[in-house]
């Protein structure tokens, strides 16, 4: 019984500590995972990049998907991701989609929006936030992350009731800094965070009229002083790039515009420590393959 998916990566429009409303878009970076079932009743799982990295969020989403679809099967699970882990371009919720759907295929499960389906993607994805709710690698459960992962395009949610407020499709080019140092988002201050409660709520706003670059700015200035991040990349960029934001909880900074303004963003950021990245925007969402 095997089974193989794929779900994306994101970047930040609002973080949703601050009031658990949140906004996240889709970008052209993967996670794939592997499940093999077997009748042996025990989840083992394996991050292909980082060999010593914690599995509970994987296992955990095979557990859920059996037991709400299948028979009691064990097996094996292994991630490989173009996302650096930690980093806040949504690594563990690409994980926790790729993984969920993957088992789902393996059960024989159809996943989709037609009356026949199993189940449909976003109830997938609320499988995958759960899981990361309960192994605790999450302080909001980042229904927004997951489902811009799952749905692509750009999502605007409520991370309180897992429920999707708004979705919209973009075409944008995307650069991401990233620099050395991780930042776990069960680590973030989330009283700080709530501090800039009122940022937030401008910020969700602007996102829900479709000023999406915008709301991204404000973000991630607000932001940057809660979570402790220097301001110092976002500045450069916001002369020439549409909009830019610190990702998540860190470390990594994301901007949207023209790729021909994002290179010279880039060649600003490349004299920094650590590594950029020029992609794009997916409308696509996640998939079975």
């Amino acid at each position: 019984m095997h089974g193989r998916a794929t779900a994306l990566g994101a970047g930040t429009v609002l973080n949703a500590l601050a009031t658990a409303t949140g906004s996240a878009f889709a970008i052209d970076a993967e996670t794939t995972a592997s499940v093999e079932l077997d009748d042996s009743g025990d989840v083992r799982g394996s991050i292909a990049e980082a060999p010593d990295a914690d599995t509970r969020l994987i296992e955990r989403c095979v557990e859920l998907a059996v037991e709400a679809f299948g028979d009691g099967e064990g097996g094996t699970v292994e991630t490989e991701s173009d996302l650096p882990m930690a980093a806040g371009l949504k690594s563990s919720s690409a994980a926790a989609n790729a993984t969920v759907l993957a088992t789902l295929s393996a059960l024989g499960r159809s996943v989709g929006p037609g009356p026949d389906a199993d189940i449909s993607r976003l109830d997938a994805c609320r499988m995958g936030v759960r899981a990361a709710r309960e192994v605790g690698v999450t302080a909001t459960g980042a229904f927004d992350d997951a489902a811009a992962s799952m749905v692509g395009g750009v999502v605007v949610t409520d991370n309180t009731e897992d429920d999707l407020i708004a979705r919209d499709e973009v075409d944008w080019d995307v650069l991401v800094w990233t620099p050395p140092e991780r930042a776990y988002s069960a680590d973030a201050d989330v009283s700080r965070c709530e501090n800039v409660a009122p940022m937030a709520d401008l910020v969700a706003d602007l996102a829900l009229e479709g000023r999406y670059a915008e709301a991204m700015t404000v973000n991630g200035l607000a932001f940057s002083a809660a979570l402790d991040f220097p301001t110092d990349p976002a500045v450069e960029a916001m002369p020439i790039a549409d909009g830019v934001s610190l990702s998540g909880t860190g470390p990594s900074v994301v901007a949207v515009g023209d790729r021909a303004d994002l290179e010279r963003v880039e060649e600003l950021w490349d004299a920094r420590e650590g590594e950029t990245r020029l992609t794009t925007t997916r409308t696509d969402g996640a998939r079975i393959q």
